[in-house]
């Protein structure tokens, strides 16, 4: 069975006329997307911006409520799961955003960021919290030195290495990764996707990485969804997409980004 399964998502939002609100329409941004994820792969969800892939990500988790169809984590239906069980099943599942600096509250410390799931599910001593963060930072590769320090002290990177240790505080299973080294420079990325293949192995995570660059895609992903106006177009192994791709989308996705030379 797979960790996440969702089935017929949809998404419709409302078009109105700026002014007057007066109603014209609707878009789909996801249309009735069925797609499994299962323990411990990582399913790379590759598409343009403005696709639906962010949509959808949020979606998996219950970020955003679905228009249509179901959403199953471990078994369960979060869509008719109770507010009691829905908060438990909440710590199993994370997001790790694009902004590393807008997804950090600039008014919270270090310590305090990354201790806030903690704070939410788990009321520790204040011993017990620190020592917790300081494991977390230590797993991201920084250290405890910057507990006392805030957001805007950071470099985009090391940002992003602070909402990944939030992101991992309540040892989730299921990560949502949504194009979080778009807006770092290439070595950056590369090292924060070198990070997450790491993290993935010593915690068992189970990651959707959403990105629009198929190389970053290709590297770390065990299977590929493309995704184009809403659905999935085409999915398979990363080999079957990369190396033999069906649909029109994927081979012009393929052939518009330069291949990542070692």
């Amino acid at each position: 069975m797979a960790l996440v399964e969702l089935r017929n998502l949809t998404k419709v939002y409302p078009l109105t006329e700026s002014l007057f609100g007066r109603g014209r329409g609707e878009t789909r941004a996801v249309n009735n997307v069925s797609l499994d994820i299962f323990a411990g792969e990582t399913l790379g969800l590759v598409g343009e911006s403005g696709s639906g892939k962010s949509t959808l990500g949020r979606l998996a988790i219950r970020l955003l409520e679905p228009t249509s169809g179901t959403v199953w984590f471990d078994g369960h239906d979060l869509g008719s799961a109770s507010a009691g069980e829905l908060r438990r099943l909440r710590r199993h599942m994370q997001i790790i955003f694009q902004d590393p600096f807008g997804s950090l509250d600039p008014r919270f410390r270090v310590e305090d960021i990354i201790a806030e799931p903690l704070d939410i599910h788990e009321h520790l001593s204040r011993a017990a919290r620190r020592r917790k963060v300081v494991e977390l930072l230590h797993a991201v590769g920084l250290d405890d030195s910057i507990l006392p320090r805030y957001p805007h002290e950071f470099s985009g990177g090391q940002r992003q290495r602070i909402g990944i240790a939030r992101a991992l505080a309540l040892r989730p299973k299921f990560i949502v990764a949504d194009e979080p080294v778009s807006a770092l420079d290439v070595v950056v990325g590369a090292q924060i996707v070198n990070l997450l293949a790491k993290l993935q192995r010593e915690f068992g995570l189970t990651y959707l990485f959403i990105s629009h660059s198929m190389p970053v895609v290709r590297y770390l992903s065990t299977r590929i969804a493309v995704m184009y106006r809403g659905e999935i177009v085409e999915i398979g192994t990363t080999e079957q997409i990369t190396e033999s791709p069906a649909h029109p989308y994927t081979r012009s996705l393929l052939e518009a980004t330069p291949e990542i030379v070692a």
